[in-house]
């Protein structure tokens, strides 16, 4: 098993915490997380994919990491996100890479794939389905609305922080609802219990508009995998998710997964990973 460092690399004006995994001359591959996670949520899958000749980077995204932490919910716009996936691969010399992207990660992956398609090599989206989709769910979807009512919640400033953050998170740990290893869980805790953090992170939510949605099909070859018990994500705009991909595309159902995919379905994953990848 190849061990994990943390490098901490200049984008702009903000340093993000990065974890780099695998040998020097690995294929490169890009992992997001996701809410409430962080870089370590990909800690059981990476071993799988670096023995399989990956180099797996993982960054703390914007938020997450303590020195790219901008105040402001206007800093958190999809735009800033995706140019800081673009700067890591920059600030690394990498001409291009494959993209993994777990949940909001997996937001901001479909974005960069879409505009930035000769950037990313393959794309594999984990639980959040192409924004299109999810944007005509989320309009036309009961179940989906009914799903992403906790939304409300989370784009309300102060009482969101409040509420998550009390009886020492609480409510943020039962969102993992006993599914990860309590490890994974207390690591991602110590990661939004930094100054500034849960609010960085709840500010993706915060700045999300209406025109989210609005991007044209993915073109680059492309895996979505989808659990069929994911509290949050709904059936609707899982299988509506193809029609926006113009490139090879394969869904991956993982029968009675939770939302924490790369933390709880680790093999299955890294199997669809490999097989998307190609390494």
């Amino acid at each position: 098993m190849s061990s994990t460092n943390t490098f901490r690399i200049p984008v702009g004006d903000l340093t993000f915490d990065v974890l780099i995994s695998g040998p020097d001359d690995g294929v490169p591959l890009l992992a997001l997380h996701g809410f409430p996670e962080s870089a370590a949520s990909w800690g059981k899958v990476t071993p799988l994919l670096t023995a399989a000749g990956f180099r797996v980077i993982a960054p703390h995204q914007r938020g997450y990491s303590p020195d790219a932490r901008p105040s402001g919910v206007d800093a958190y716009r999809i735009e800033h996100l995706v140019a800081d996936t673009v700067g890591l691969l920059d600030a690394l010399g990498l001409a291009d890479a494959h993209l993994v992207g777990h949940d909001w990660g997996s937001a901001v992956a479909w974005q960069v794939a879409g505009r930035h398609p000769q950037r990313i090599r393959s794309l594999t989206a984990i639980s959040v389905p192409h924004p299109t989709a999810f944007g005509w769910a989320l309009r036309e979807d009961q179940d989906q609305k009914e799903r992403s009512t906790y939304i409300r919640l989370l784009r309300q400033e102060g009482k969101a922080e409040k509420v998550l953050s009390e009886d020492n998170f609480r409510r943020l740990r039962a969102m993992f609802d006993g599914q990860i290893d309590p490890e994974f869980a207390d690591e991602h805790i110590r990661i939004l219990s930094g100054d500034g953090a849960l609010t960085g992170a709840l500010n993706w939510y915060r700045a999300m508009t209406r025109d989210f949605g609005d991007i044209a099909p993915t073109t680059v070859p492309t895996t979505y995998v989808w659990s069929t018990a994911d509290t949050a994500l709904g059936r609707a705009a899982a299988e509506r998710c193809g029609e926006f991909v113009d490139a090879p595309y394969e869904f991956v159902v993982l029968e009675g997964g939770s939302h924490w995919v790369p933390e709880e379905r680790a093999e299955e994953l890294a199997d669809a990973i490999i097989r998307r990848a190609g390494a």
